[in-house]
């Protein structure tokens, strides 16, 4: 027996039992559940169109479930099989939301009858996400309240529809610019923070870092733009020419390897696929290289060592760069599941992998170079991922600057007299970088070295020896490292 299926022109003929084929893909998307379930499919938010169904579910697992946004929103973009427009859509709203969520939270709780944390987190992840598009979008008010609502509803809180409503309109009665001048604080800085969506303790932390509030505003406004996509040439495999060339790219300003991809999925380039090259950060590129080029007391014996390789990045280049200079690399890293990472990462390179902790490796020698990527408060950072500013807490730094400082023992520890160790972090906060290092001086038998002439082509990089980038200086993440050499005996 056979039945008929239509097609474009005609019907064609389908055998019984032949499955029906995907209208997108290779595979048909699951049925449409009829019951939205927080954190589940978005699909089952009833007639809410799905861009802003998916934007408030990515708004939900973040908010309460954890998630990060820059890994949950592309999956559903993916899965739920959103076109161009739509993803375009839900990818605004979404990290938009999050970028500014504290400063929409202060408009909420001036509108709202009740405070914040006794509203069930579904109901405010909907006026959240609607108050974002009235105040920094075009979408018309109307639809922004009605697509709230209707959330609200879909979620189970259907008494909560009036509650929702009234917030929103009275958000919309007022112009952006009115909230602003109603609601910004009269401290300078505080107000500063507030004008660009950081809290704080943040953007006072830029400020000491800056040293001074002249470059504050625009350094504040760079977490907000979305970063250009960086690959890095594995050296010895291709040159940074040969992969512009081949991605339609620009060769990079600063890293002899870096490329920067002008749009598209990183994943889809052969020579991503094929190991050939990687997505990495310009700056991360230069603090690897700032490690082999260094100088030493001494002939380099071709030892180094990445004390905190997760996941793998600044291993793999540090790898790349030893095969061609005869050298090995032995990778530390805590977690698990991040040495894995790490072991995927530097394959076929002659990188060796320890699953230990760095404040206490077992090693039975030392090594030439040791670099520190210390874990850290994520602060350079914040432009890749938008809730992350307001997750971070002040009161974080300290813990992490003692664990910088532990790891930076160790690695002091572990190199011989005459090598080297860069210390790098992802952060400018002055605690996680000059703190450490100057803590480091005062201790161990080490001396700084000026790290300026490792980025020769970089300019504005701090008036010390160490090096500090910045997204609205160099396009780079705010990425700090400095050079120590260990001294036979301490100094002084």
């Amino acid at each position: 027996r056979m039945s008929l299926e239509k097609k474009p022109g005609g019907f064609r003929s389908r055998a019984k039992g032949e499955k029906r084929a995907p209208a997108f893909g290779n595979r048909p998307m699951a049925p449409r559940p009829t019951r939205y379930q927080p954190g589940g499919d978005p699909r089952a938010l009833g007639d809410v169109d799905l861009a802003r169904a998916v934007a408030f579910d990515v708004l939900y697992r973040v908010n309460v479930e954890g998630t990060y946004a820059n890994l949950a929103l592309p999956k559903a973009l993916t899965e739920y099989r959103l076109k161009r427009r739509d993803a375009a859509f839900a990818t605004e709203i979404t990290y938009g939301t999050l970028r500014v969520q504290g400063i929409l939270d202060i408009v909420i709780a001036h509108c709202s009858s009740r405070p914040l944390d006794s509203i069930d987190p579904a109901v405010l992840g909907a006026i959240r996400l609607g108050a974002y598009q009235l105040l920094y979008t075009r979408v018309e008010p109307h639809a922004a309240v009605d697509s709230a609502v209707k959330i609200v509803a879909a979620t189970g809180n259907e008494q909560a529809k009036g509650f929702a409503n009234g917030i929103l309109r009275k958000i919309s009665r007022t112009t952006p610019e009115a909230w602003w001048e109603k609601l910004q604080p009269a401290d300078e800085l505080a107000a500063i923070a507030f004008r660009h969506a950081h809290p704080e303790w943040v953007a006072k932390s830029f400020e000491q870092a800056l040293g001074g509030r002249d470059e504050l505003g625009a350094a504040l406004a760079a977490d907000s733009e979305r970063p250009i996509v960086h690959l890095v040439a594995r050296p010895g495999e291709i040159t940074a020419e040969e992969l512009a060339l081949m991605t339609g790219g620009d060769e990079g300003t600063y890293s002899p390897y870096a490329v920067y991809l002008p749009g598209g999925d990183p994943g889809r380039i052969d020579a991503v696929r094929d190991g050939l090259a990687a997505v990495q950060d310009e700056g991360s590129q230069l603090i690897a290289r700032a490690l082999t080029e260094a100088p030493l007391d001494g002939p380099d014996g071709g030892h180094w060592l990445d004390l905190c390789a997760g996941p793998g990045g600044k291993a793999a280049l540090l790898g790349a760069i030893a095969r061609i200079e005869s050298a090995t690399v032995d990778a530390v890293e805590i977690q698990p599941h991040r040495a894995k990472l790490v072991q995927q990462t530097v394959r076929d390179l002659p990188v060796t992998v320890h699953t230990m902790d760095g404040r206490n490796p077992s090693f039975e020698y030392q090594f030439d170079r040791v670099l520190v990527d210390a874990p850290c408060s994520g602060l350079g950072a914040l432009r890749r991922r938008p809730e992350a500013r307001w997750r971070k807490q002040e009161s974080d730094i300290a813990q992490l600057a003692q664990l910088q400082y532990e790891l930076l023992t160790s690695a002091i520890n572990l190199t011989r007299p005459g090598g080297v160790i860069v210390y790098s972090t992802c952060s400018p906060d002055l605690r996680e970088t000059r703190g450490v290092v100057n803590k480091a001086l005062e201790n161990h038998p080490v001396v700084e070295l000026d790290a300026h002439p490792l980025v020769p082509n970089m300019e504005n990089v701090g008036e010390g020896k160490s090096v500090q980038m910045w997204p609205h200086r160099h396009h780079t993440d705010a990425m700090f490292f400095a050079v120590l050499k260990k001294t036979p005996e301490k100094l002084g």
